[in-house]
């Protein structure tokens, strides 16, 4: 497997511990966002996890025109500048469109291909030119092995530092469910597989003018996923699901959070000690 290195303290690889990438949806407030990176990494150090930051600086996909999008693109990654800085943390957020690439690139550490865009050629070569470190999420109407062709296309800028996310596959309307050998399958490409806990609980359009979801499954697919075999997880999380201006239904409660990643720790060390 083709190792994916941010620093000495995060290793993407087959035997290497699972790394959490974590945050809220999308940045709702630079105060918000630095609350919840705070509290994340006081978890993760006492777990001794590896930690990337996560939140979305615009939401360009959200089911209704009056849903909150963000802060937008240079607010959005000036406060994820500042806690990169403050907290010592990689950051990760997505890219909707190719213009975007070169000035998300100068913050972040990892640019996200949203699932939807997973096959846009133009904005897979414009992450890719970067060097960055590229998360691409597989849509959820791709089958694992499609997510080759996905790998070819970044692999062309001569960029191999690639990540692959399953977050669950469409099943009939308004429903996800996730094929945990999806995971083995897109680790055949040779990169390291994320598995989506969080997403994967929704229930796309649900609600009429928006998504829903049920975040009570996250720790089930969670465990699975480490039993399965990862080299991270990702968990959108948030002090006040209900409250939160993004994907509430399917994330997980800050208070939670610990619990749930000592198991997957616990697993992951399971499994990859059997492997070693």
């Amino acid at each position: 497997m083709t190792k994916v290195v941010l620093n000495k303290e995060i290793v993407f690889g087959d035997t290497y511990p699972f790394v959490l990438i974590a945050g809220p949806c999308v940045i709702e407030s630079r105060e918000h966002a630095q609350e919840i990176a705070g509290k994340i990494k006081e978890i993760t150090a006492r777990l001794q996890i590896p930690f990337v930051f996560k939140a979305s600086f615009d939401k360009a996909n959200r089911s209704s025109i009056k849903s909150y999008r963000g802060p937008g693109l240079d607010e959005g990654l000036k406060i994820l500048a500042e806690i990169k800085q403050t907290f010592d943390l990689p950051v990760l957020s997505d890219i909707h469109t190719e213009e975007q690439a070169e000035a998300a690139a100068q913050v972040l550490d990892i640019i996200q291909i949203p699932a939807f865009l997973c096959r846009q050629t133009d904005l897979l070569l414009a992450a890719g030119q970067t060097g960055a470190v590229v998360n691409i999420k597989k849509g959820q109407f791709m089958a694992p092995e499609d997510m080759r062709n996905v790998v070819a296309k970044i692999e062309s800028t001569g960029n191999k530092r690639i990540l692959l996310t399953e977050r669950g596959v469409s099943f009939g309307y308004n429903n996800l469910v996730v094929d945990m050998t999806s995971l083995p399958r897109m680790r055949e490409t040779g990169y390291p597989v994320v598995f989506d806990a969080t997403h994967s609980v929704q229930q796309p359009g649900g609600g009429g003018d928006h998504t829903t979801g049920n975040r009570k499954y996250v720790s089930y697919l969670a465990r699975a996923a480490a039993a399965v075999g990862i080299e991270a997880l990702f968990l959108e999380v948030h002090d006040c699901p209900d409250q939160a201006l993004s994907d509430g239904p399917n994330m997980v409660r800050l208070t939670d959070l610990e619990d749930l990643l000592q198991q997957v720790k616990t697993i992951d060390q399971l499994v990859k000690g059997a492997n070693q």
